[in-house]
């Protein structure tokens, strides 16, 4: 496989995992965002506003258990850069132990009820540290790919050079960025679908498939000089 081939490999599963867990977190577990951490914030004032709902100690924990990924990641890095030994895959497999570690929890707390129970809590939190695991290895370690998490900036990126390539204003680098931005962005969409889909059918059983794909990463080769 060649870099770019495997880079547009990466772009595109790490994009679609991150819709994908972030879409079954949201419909497993009373809304949460576990990508989209921030989004908690949206639901977290609604509730405070709204007297008729409480707010969720879910969510108001998601937030630090998704600082806590970023750390980890940070501090394996670290390691990883003292050791001088690759990051990539050790970044994967802390991923990995979350994911694994989200639907287990998961896969115990159901059927999950009206209300979050320690199970369901440790589920949704262990699912934020994941990707907030998964932003910070985008941030350090990724820095050749689109940001897989988060959506808006690449939508925002993508229509601008959309709308250049129209004009007639776009170089070779503004269509290779476009590429970029692309395939990660449809990633996201159809892991969202697929999520929906998936843990309507099966439950939190459907988080095989971000497993997968990080089983995947970790097994690839590293990709053939260009």
């Amino acid at each position: 496989m060649t870099t770019p081939q495997f880079q547009r490999l990466q772009g595109s599963t790490m994009g679609f995992m991150a819709g994908y867990v972030d879409t079954l977190g949201f419909i497993a577990l009373f809304g949460l965002f576990t990508a989209h951490v921030t989004g908690n914030f949206v639901l977290i004032a609604v509730s405070l506003a709204d007297p008729a709902q409480t707010p969720s100690l879910l969510k108001l924990l998601a937030f630090p258990a998704f600082i806590l990924g970023v750390a980890a990641a940070r501090l394996l890095v670290v390691r990883c850069e003292r050791r001088g030994t690759p990051a990539v895959k050790p970044s994967y497999l802390l991923q990995l132990v979350l994911l694994l570690g989200f639907m287990v929890c998961g896969m115990l707390a159901e059927p999950v009820g009206d209300s979050a129970g320690p199970l369901a809590m440790a589920a949704g939190l262990l699912g934020a540290a994941a990707m907030g695991a998964h932003s910070a290895a985008s941030k350090l370690l990724l820095t050749h790919l689109a940001p897989t998490s988060m959506m808006t900036g690449n939508v925002t990126q993508l229509v601008i050079d959309t709308v250049d390539r129209l004009r007639g204003a776009a170089d070779a680098a503004t269509r290779a960025r476009c590429a970029k931005f692309f395939w990660p962005v449809l990633a996201f969409a159809l892991g969202c679908a697929a999520a929906a889909f998936a843990y309507l059918a099966v439950g939190f059983v459907a988080l095989m498939a971000p497993v997968a794909i990080l089983c995947l990463h970790l097994c690839l080769p590293e990709p053939a000089a260009a």
